[in-house]
């Protein structure tokens, strides 16, 4: 692993835009990442980022606090921007949730906005102008070129492999097409990324860097029950189906007796937000907070089939980091 006064073979002009040392984002992912995941992060030279979903913004605020508390490099915000298309209170009360953890993010001069879902762009030019970068996901090409007539410093292409809210497209087809579309504006891979392997795939695609979710969950410093991260280390990469049985929209989540449950029964499921409102909301704290992984709502990713045990999360991106440099030194041997 390079020296700390010496660039890393892995640096791209990412690095450079956001201020980090290597090309690694840590996914935004609800319930788990909070500052103590996202401080380890950014502290070992990545961004890691914090999901303000199910925060309140007093919550979302001091997160962001302890994060500069306990580390002074770059870090981000991962906010749901998606459009709701639901009526009634509970789809309200989440639209007025998106407009006041954007508030805060901006008021806190959070360096890195990023949308987790949906489209950005109303508030991308204030965010500019306060000096903050924003990132954006897609699934699709159309997609990916609505965030970049937005204004969207960086668009993070998720494949199909990917945990949580995902789309339908692999990603070892829909990274070098969003690379296509955008060039020269800066692409992330994300979906299928767990170790420095991956990393070098996703730079070898046009990606200037790896959004990477799953891989940092089975980390001490996840906010996750122990049976969750153990969860994820057991399972291999057929252990994980899409389902909108947590959210309304389709969500890889470990297949469990939660998955089994709403087969046949896709018609009963509610719209985006009112579905994780009322079902998601209360299954995720069951896995994620409470430990029943069995019948709670417990999101992950094929990667689970490369995840061999529970580590730090400094740990983590230094492993990343060494390997992706030894195949890139094999490469170029």
């Amino acid at each position: 692993m390079a020296t700390t006064a010496t660039r890393s073979a892995l640096h791209t002009p990412l690095c450079d835009l956001l201020g980090i040392r290597y090309p690694i984002c840590q996914a935004g992912m609800g319930y788990v990442a909070r500052s103590s995941l996202a401080a380890a992060v950014s502290a070992a030279g990545d961004l890691g980022v914090i999901a303000a979903a199910h925060s309140t913004p007093a919550e979302l605020r001091a997160e962001i606090r302890r994060v500069r508390d306990l580390t002074d490099r770059p870090f981000g915000v991962d906010i749901l921007f998606a459009a709701v298309r639901a009526t009634g209170d509970e789809a309200q009360q989440f639209t007025d949730r998106v407009k006041a953890w954007v508030e805060v993010t901006l008021d806190e001069r959070v360096p890195v906005l990023i949308a987790g879902l949906g489209n950005p762009g109303p508030i991308t030019a204030e965010a500019h102008r306060l000096g903050t970068r924003v990132m954006a996901l897609c699934g699709n090409v159309k997609q990916a070129r609505d965030h970049a007539a937005n204004g969207v410093d960086v668009v993070i292409a998720q494949g199909h492999e990917a945990g949580g809210h995902t789309g339908r497209v692999a990603g070892l087809v829909l990274v070098p097409a969003v690379v296509d579309a955008l060039a020269p504006r800066p692409v992330l891979a994300a979906g299928g990324i767990a170790d420095g392997r991956g990393l070098v795939a996703a730079l070898t695609l046009g990606a200037q860097g790896a959004w990477i979710g799953t891989r940092f969950i089975a980390t001490p410093e996840a906010h996750a029950h122990d049976n969750y991260k153990r969860r994820i280390v057991a399972i291999d990469e057929e252990g994980t189906v899409v389902t909108r049985a947590a959210s309304g929209k389709p969500c890889r989540l470990i297949r469990n007796a939660f998955t089994r449950s709403w087969e046949g029964r896709e018609a009963e499921i509610l719209p985006f937000p009112i579905q994780g409102e009322r079902v998601g909301h209360p299954a995720a704290l069951l896995a994620r907070e409470q430990g029943d992984v069995e019948h709670g709502n417990a999101p992950c990713g094929q990667t689970a089939g490369l995840i061999r045990e529970v580590r730090p999360a400094g740990e983590v991106v230094r492993a990343i980091v060494e390997e992706a440099e030894t195949v890139l030194a094999r490469l170029r041997g």
